[in-house]
């Protein structure tokens, strides 16, 4: 989303608020009557899991590394890095609510099809939070989160410096996609969704068993390609919006052909890193037919949102399609383990 083994909280400077961008979108009127609890949920994402099944495809790698049976501090230290990830991710997620309140994209991006993309996702475009609100749980969430990956870093059975640092780096970055820093406001967008997905197999990888293997390396690049590749086409269909405030998404840089050779490019280099990865011997020769179905959902997902033109379902194919994936590669790590 370190060198020595850290026991303090790692810290997150809180972004300054600033002026808020003149005329935000009028919302729809409070209902406080609503159950607010729902409301956050929803500010948080928490539906969309994806970035969440990092710790199944991890724990499926750690027999293939010796680690054998978990011991307890492993499993606290899952549950400790599973706790700050939802708390670190909902930060972003909120503050990236915020500011496409602020600056009106979500409502430009959701104003034409909100039926489609169910509004209620967007508490504060729906009415039933306050950008206070969001800010007070936004503010919250990093605090606990930090709390939760200092209590990870402590109770993990290894902590080599290269993955302490890849958890500092995540805990002091994931929250600054569109806020304090606004990564994603800065050309860094793509890179920031698969990067989050790195972060959250490698550096916790190395927390419970003290080293990094290639095939753990590639399992984890092969996971941060999914949020990725089902991102770019929320950004396709999000183009107008973004442009109008600066937001330069590779969608909104690229005409519309070199958008579709980029995803392409995108969705063939999930392919060829499975292929590489066989030939070079970090994988089986057998793991490329294990995640077939992977390859078969991709090609669907890129006919349907790029050569169909039909965006937002070419998103939903990508989400089960990141979703096949971590089905195949748990499959597939739980074969090799038993044949080795």
């Amino acid at each position: 989303m370190k060198p020595s083994a850290p026991t303090s909280a790692v810290a997150v400077a809180e972004p300054s608020v600033g002026d808020a961008p003149a005329g935000p979108p009028p919302a729809v009127a409070f209902h406080p009557a609503r159950p607010r609890l729902t409301a956050y949920l929803r500010l948080a994402k928490l539906g969309m899991v994806d970035y969440y099944l990092s710790l199944i495809v991890v724990v499926s790698l750690l027999p293939a590394s010796g680690a054998g049976v978990l011991g307890a501090s492993s499993w606290a230290t899952l549950a400790a890095f599973l706790l700050g990830e939802l708390c670190l991710v909902g930060a972003a997620v909120a503050y990236d609510d915020i500011t496409g309140y602020r600056d009106g994209s979500d409502a430009a991006n959701y104003g034409t099809d909100a039926a489609v993309r169910r509004l209620a996702r967007k508490p504060l475009l729906a009415g039933t939070l306050t950008e206070a609100d969001a800010l007070c749980f936004a503010r919250t969430a990093i605090a606990a989160g930090a709390l939760c990956w200092t209590a990870a870093l402590a109770l993990a059975p290894h902590r080599p410096w290269w993955a302490v640092l890849g958890v500092a780096a995540a805990a002091l970055l994931v929250p600054q996609y569109s806020w304090g820093l606004r990564l994603g406001y800065h050309g860094l967008q793509e890179v920031f969704l698969a990067a989050v997905g790195w972060a959250f197999v490698l550096p916790l990888y190395g927390l419970l068993t003290g080293r990094a293997t290639a095939l753990a390396a590639v399992e984890a690049f092969l996971f941060g390609l999914g949020p990725l590749l089902f991102g770019v086409y929320s950004n396709t269909n999000d183009i107008a919006g973004d442009r109008a405030v600066g937001r330069p998404t590779a969608a909104c840089l690229l005409s519309r052909r070199g958008n579709a050779v980029f995803i392409g490019a995108l969705s063939a280099l999930e392919t060829a890193v499975i292929g590489t990865a066989a030939v070079l011997g970090i994988v089986p020769r057998w793991f490329p037919f294990a995640l077939l179905p992977v390859t078969a959902v991709r090609i669907a997902q890129f006919t349907v949102g790029m050569v169909r033109g039909d965006i937002l379902r070419g998103r939903l194919i990508g989400i089960r399609a990141h979703r096949v994936l971590v089905v195949a590669l748990v499959a597939a790590n739980a074969l090799y383990a038993a044949t080795t």
